[in-house]
């Protein structure tokens, strides 16, 4: 395994050296002071401040893209055609025709090509899918899937702030996993209809105080409509004048029961109900101990090539992702809906 970029990139080294039949061979980043002090930490002699040449040279099976998100479909495709494997950091890239080109490329190489959508990786998460998938809720036709942050943005000056490298904002960056998570709850259904709103009442502000570069929104929300039906709004901000730091809840309602994920307490623990319509009565069930367990990202990714089969959290559904964001950013542009059909 390699790895490219190694801020959100040093999870993945640790990801991969926790797999028994894993061994990360090779490390690149354009900084070469911090290159070194992962290469120390992280005991990985072979190290690359160009990726292209990491690829050529370095000997791998797979890789790791773990950057800017401007670099996400460049250098995914460039390790595709190398013939690695490849695992992108969420946003799969900065559009769906991005997207789609790295999708292309994967299907061409033959090799897998998997997003790291993360939030569905978890011991809770994959407890309420077995529970979708085993038919508790019935046909799901509604939801509703947020992150809202009250004074949140990632490194404020940085890269996550300048569209040109990220894309977007908040939606991009955070709404990113709790549609992954919703999506893949609801079966991955196909989205013809999308819109939405984006502000930068917050952000904007601070940034020019602080004289601070920020040129995406500082929250932003939407709504889809499925070809099965359903609906699923999608909320996501930095920004927001809210009681905790962290606000993540995912709702979905079908026509035998429904549930809900929320982070507690504002922090990056979870918990989850389902709730159903029972003889006697109307019943809440809670999650006390998980028995659904799972390994990381990595080692599913890992595990995929050994296994010689598609990973889950899949190019595809990388794209369907993507084709929604977009759609959400270009409403909120136009004041239109966007339509898929």
């Amino acid at each position: 395994m390699g790895v490219v970029g190694l801020g959100m990139g040093t999870g993945h080294v640790r990801g991969y050296q926790a797999h028994p039949r894993a061994e990360v061979a090779a490390i690149c980043d354009v900084d070469e002071k911090r290159l070194q002090a992962a290469a120390k930490e992280y005991g990985v002699s072979a190290t690359y401040t160009d990726a292209g040449e990491m690829f050529r040279q370095a000997g791998l099976d797979a890789v790791s893209i773990a950057t800017p998100n401007k670099f996400h479909a460049p250098l995914s495709i460039a390790a595709l055609k190398a013939g690695l494997h490849v695992l992108c950091e969420k946003p799969m890239a900065m559009n769906a025709r991005e997207a789609q080109k790295m999708l292309d490329a994967a299907k061409a190489a033959k090799r897998n090509l998997m997003i790291n959508f993360s939030y569905r990786f978890t011991d809770v998460s994959r407890a309420l899918k077995q529970q979708v998938d085993a038919g508790v809720l019935g046909d799901i036709y509604f939801g509703r899937t947020v992150w809202h942050r009250r004074r949140g943005m990632p490194k404020f000056g940085g890269w996550f702030g300048i569209k040109e490298l990220a894309g977007g904002g908040p939606l991009i960056d955070l709404g990113v996993h709790r549609l992954d998570l919703a999506l893949w709850l609801m079966g991955y259904p196909e989205p013809v209809v999308v819109t939405g709103s984006a502000y930068n009442k917050i952000a904007a502000p601070i940034a020019k105080k602080a004289k601070k570069t920020f040129t995406v929104e500082d929250l932003a929300c939407g709504m889809v409509k499925f070809a099965n039906g359903a609906t699923l709004i999608i909320e996501a901000s930095w920004a927001l004048h809210i009681k905790h730091a962290e606000h993540m809840v995912t709702r979905l309602c079908g026509t035998k029961g429904g549930l809900v994920q929320r982070n507690v307490g504002g922090k990056y623990e979870f918990e989850a109900e389902i709730y159903t319509d029972e003889p006697g009565g109307r019943f809440t069930r809670t999650i006390d101990r998980v028995t659904a367990g799972g390994g990381s990202a990595m080692g599913e990714f890992v595990d995929s090539i050994l296994e010689k089969r598609a990973p889950l959290a899949t190019g595809e559904e990388g794209l369907k992702v993507m084709k929604i964001l977009d759609g959400i950013y270009k409403s909120a542009q136009t004041g239109r809906e966007v339509r898929y059909r």
